[in-house]
This record gives structure tokens, C-alpha cells and sequence, in this order.
């Protein structure tokens, strides 16, 4: 029943408004990508004015100067030889190539089909993949995507554009639903990552991380020569469960069921402290790795959930850089 419990649950969502008529294939990845484009992208185009350049680097640098030290400057940037025979700090200053390559390794294994309303893990999944994609694009990058189902199946290349764009989010909507069959070996999509990927990029791993133990040494291994971000999905429902009564809980990647009363606070409360201790070994683990973590919830606000972790990676780069806060300077 831990066992079970550890790995989280899976079910049907309720059922959803009626949606609106089906549109065939690439005419519907136009329609969402309009609909973020206007929604999302312009919005978060606007706000990141200014703060592209620090928050996701090329990856190419050229010595272009050597100036003293300043206020604010990366002291990881200090020439130590130069200090040392000028007898002031100095700096050095570098041209950077603005080109980057990005890639998305995408869980699409059963569990990322769960949902508690009307939107699923998977929906939350594409319109963030189309979303950081057409940004990176519009700035003359490249995107590309390994896609996870029960081993990695497809490999997108990485190019630039729109169109590629449009492809990518058509790729997502039209992949069919994973059968259930066994569970989920995160580990496996890292270590294809590590082995294909041979120049420096940014990653973005966006799984609901319902997978076996042991992809937190391979997603730091992957984060000694990328610059990775964990985007993590996750449902309300996979962390409380409300006074429903009778429920027949499934599990999305192998079928299982189990007949629970959620009207017992005793139950509810087990459920809790299980999911409870999961997180912390979830948050654990993303932390030993040394990698950024955002989470997208199936209730939560796409660019709300961006805005706070550009905000964070803003304050953790000012911190890396060696700017000190108010009490700190005071005290100095």
C-alpha cells in the first residue's frame, strides 16, 4: 500500500466541457500556437525585455578585454595573474555568442496523462514546450526535443523558426496515449540526452518525476556539461486528496487499482504525509543535482509560474556575482 501510494496515483479526470470541434492536425497546432502567442508569448516577451541576455547564456566565449573590478561583476571572472601584478582586481570581459541551442526531454509516460480537472499534466507539458520555444526562436535559436514514452521513441533535431515550432507542438498533440505497461525509467532519457547532446546547451527536463529511483546521479551528471532546468508537473490531487467518499483509485503506468475511503481523515491524513515525503525527496534530489527546478501545476497560471522562476534565477545569478544583501553591506 506504500509502495503504491509512493508512486502516486493515477485515474480518469472528471469529465471536461464540451470541447470545442477537433481540428486536423498542423490546423490545430496553429490554432494553440496563436492562442499562446497572444495569450503568453507577447506577454512574457514583453516583461523578459532586458533580462534574455542573463538568464539563458550562449555558449560560445571570447576573451574581448580586461578592465578592474566593478560592483556587481562575477568574481568568477577575476584574472587572478593580472590582479596579482597590477595589485588591484581585474576583471575579465568577454564576448559572448548569443546562438544557443535548447532541448526539451519529454516524459510522456502514462502518468503524465492524469488530471483532476480540466486540464491534464501532458496539455500543461506541450503549451510550455510551445511556449519556450517560439520565445528561443523568435531570438534566432534552435529547439529540439527526445520524447520519453516507455524508452526514448523520437528525437526531434534542433532548428530554428516557427514552422519548426508549429511541427514540434503538432508532434506532442498527435502522439498517442501511452499504454499502460510498466513503470517509468527517467534515467533512461537522461543517459540518451548525455550521450547525444555533445555540445554545451540548455535542457529542460519536464517530467512529473513518477519514476523508478535513480535518475538523480545522471540528471547531475547531465548538468556538469548543460545548463539544466527540471520543469516539474505535478496535480493538487497528487498531493491532498479531498473527503470524496468511496474512490477507485488507478494507477496511470501499470493499471493497478485500489478501492479507498477518502471520507476516513485517517486515510487522508496517511496520504498526505506519504505524498509529503515524497516531495522532500523529490526536492532532495533535484537539489543534490545541482539544477533549477520550476513547477507547473494543472490548476496553476503558465506565465505566472515562468515570471517566479525567472524572478528566482535573477536573485541566484545577482548572489553568484558576489552582490551582497542590505544587512550584509551594512555590516561590511
Amino acid at each position: 500500500m506504500k509502495n503504491w501510494l509512493r508512486k502516486r496515483f493515477g485515474g480518469d479526470a472528471p469529465p471536461a466541457p464540451s470541447p470545442a470541434p477537433e481540428l486536423p492536425g498542423a490546423s490545430r497546432a496553429e490554432h494553440v500556437l496563436r492562442r499562446l502567442e497572444w495569450t503568453a508569448i507577447r506577454r512574457l516577451d514583453g516583461l523578459l525585455q532586458g533580462d534574455y541576455r542573463t538568464l539563458l547564456r550562449g555558449t560560445g566565449l571570447d576573451l574581448a578585454d580586461l578592465r578592474e573590478y566593478q560592483h556587481h561583476d562575477d568574481v568568477r571572472h577575476i584574472d587572478w595573474n593580472v590582479t596579482a601584478r597590477q595589485g588591484t582586481p581585474h576583471v575579465r570581459v568577454f564576448t559572448e555568442d548569443r546562438e544557443m541551442a535548447a532541448w526539451f526531454l519529454l516524459d510522456l509516460s502514462p502518468s503524465v496523462d492524469f488530471g483532476s480537472g480540466e486540464q491534464r499534466k501532458r496539455h500543461v507539458s506541450a503549451e510550455f514546450v510551445a511556449v519556450l520555444a517560439r520565445l528561443l526562436t523568435r531570438h534566432g535559436n534552435r529547439v529540439g526535443a527526445m520524447l520519453y514514452g516507455s524508452g526514448v521513441d523520437t528525437v526531434i533535431p534542433s532548428r530554428g523558426g516557427r514552422r519548426h515550432v508549429l511541427h514540434l507542438l503538432h508532434a506532442l498533440q498527435t502522439r498517442p496515449v501511452q499504454p499502460e505497461a510498466q513503470t517509468t525509467r527517467l534515467r533512461d532519457l537522461l543517459d540518451a540526452a548525455a550521450s547525444m547532446l555533445k555540445r554545451r546547451s540548455t535542457v529542460f527536463v519536464v517530467s512529473d518525476f513518477i519514476s523508478e529511483p535513480g535518475w538523480d546521479r545522471p540528471l547531475a551528471q547531465l548538468a556538469r556539461r548543460h545548463e539544466v532546468v527540471a520543469v516539474r508537473l505535478l496535480d493538487p490531487l497528487e498531493l491532498q486528496l479531498p473527503d470524496l467518499g468511496l474512490l477507485t483509485l488507478r494507477d496511470a503506468e501499470t493499471g493497478e487499482q485500489l478501492l479507498v475511503d477518502t471520507h476516513d481523515p485517517g486515510f487522508r491524513k496517511r496520504f498526505a504525509t506519504v505524498a509529503a515525503q515524497r516531495e522532500a525527496e523529490l526536492r532532495e534530489g533535484l537539489a543534490k543535482a545541482g539544477v533549477d527546478a520550476l513547477e507547473l501545476s494543472t490548476d496553476g497560471d503558465l506565465v505566472d509560474a515562468l515570471m517566479r522562476f525567472m524572478e528566482m534565477r535573477k536573485r541566484r545569478l545577482r548572489l553568484a556575482a558576489g552582490s551582497l544583501p542590505a544587512h550584509l553591506k551594512q555590516a561590511a
